[in-house]
């Protein structure tokens, strides 16, 4: 069961694998369709992808565990992950969904969690980033859901848009119990955006203890053709004074980067933007953290 980000971490401590990718999806396009890939632009994903196509990737990249990430509100699809994570080493830990807003959440994560592969749940995410609602995450039936999240021993992944950073950090502040992490860093100005508030409001985030952020999904949020670690690097800096990096986390977002880059260049990438800290804060970042919040 993942602990409290309050209490004390020593990150002398040796981490079990060398990586831990903490953001990574699949699909089966004959078993689900993914209606959010649309348009030319995101064409490049409309097909199949499976851990046997991320396994020699990864093997590559030396990463030994990932974290399997929800992509679609439906409630078939985190069974289906649990059941990968039971026959597949790779995978540490899933972070589902369920219904925050059902007066049955409760019972719902109690089924997950006795599941086969139910003890590789670690966390619950919700699409908020496709909700027209900038402040759906304060609605009294999503804060009794959270509390339900939180009592079952689970992380909470934030996948939003900029805007709703703001109402991130409220529910935050009245849920000190659940520890809320945030992904893609809440979606940078990599390239610009007006009006931009995502430093302060990313500062105002990691004021709270109970928060951590997920260095994923920079290179699709910069220019997917010309993108350079150059490009990210202010916004990873701004993500390190805020956090620290005991508190945040790599991760791939694979498949989804493949639209800027192919999987070894997002491990080598997120390697290049964190080489001038200790090697205790880069195993914090690449392993330590995941292995923290989510209790993998």
């Amino acid at each position: 069961m993942p602990s409290t980000l309050s209490e004390t971490t020593d990150l002398t401590e040796p981490v079990p694998v060398t990586i831990i990718d903490a953001h990574q999806h699949v699909w089966d396009l004959s078993v689900r369709d993914q209606d959010w890939i649309t348009g030319p632009e995101l064409a490049p994903l409309r097909r199949d992808f499976t851990l046997d196509d991320l396994r020699p990737q990864a093997a590559a990249a030396s990463v030994d565990a990932t974290v399997l990430v929800q992509t679609i509100c439906v409630p078939e699809e985190t069974p289906e992950y649990l059941a990968l994570a039971t026959a597949d080493p790779l995978v540490a830990g899933v972070v589902g969904w369920t219904d925050l807003t059902s007066p049955a959440v409760a019972d719902a994560l109690a089924a997950l969690r006795a599941l086969p592969g139910g003890d590789r749940l670690v966390g619950i995410r919700h699409q908020v980033q496709g909700e027209d609602e900038a402040d759906w995450l304060l609605r009294p039936d999503v804060g009794r859901g959270l509390a339900a999240v939180a009592s079952a021993g689970l992380a909470y992944d934030l996948v939003l848009r900029p805007e709703q950073l703001p109402s991130a950090v409220a529910v935050a502040r009245q849920r000190p119990e659940l520890n809320f992490v945030l992904d893609h860093l809440g979606q940078p100005p990599i390239r610009p955006r007006r009006p931009d508030t995502w430093a302060a409001d990313l500062a105002a985030l990691a004021r709270l203890p109970n928060t951590v952020a997920k260095l994923s999904g920079l290179v699709t949020e910069a220019d997917r053709h010309t993108w350079s670690p150059t490009d990210l690097r202010p916004f990873v800096s701004v993500a390190l004074e805020a956090f620290g990096p005991e508190r945040l986390m790599f991760g791939s977002d694979w498949p989804v980067c493949t639209l800027a880059a192919d999987y070894e260049q997002v491990v080598a990438v997120g390697r290049e933007l964190v080489a001038d800290l200790s090697e205790h804060e880069r195993t914090a970042v690449f392993a330590g953290t995941a292995a923290r919040v989510y209790g993998l």
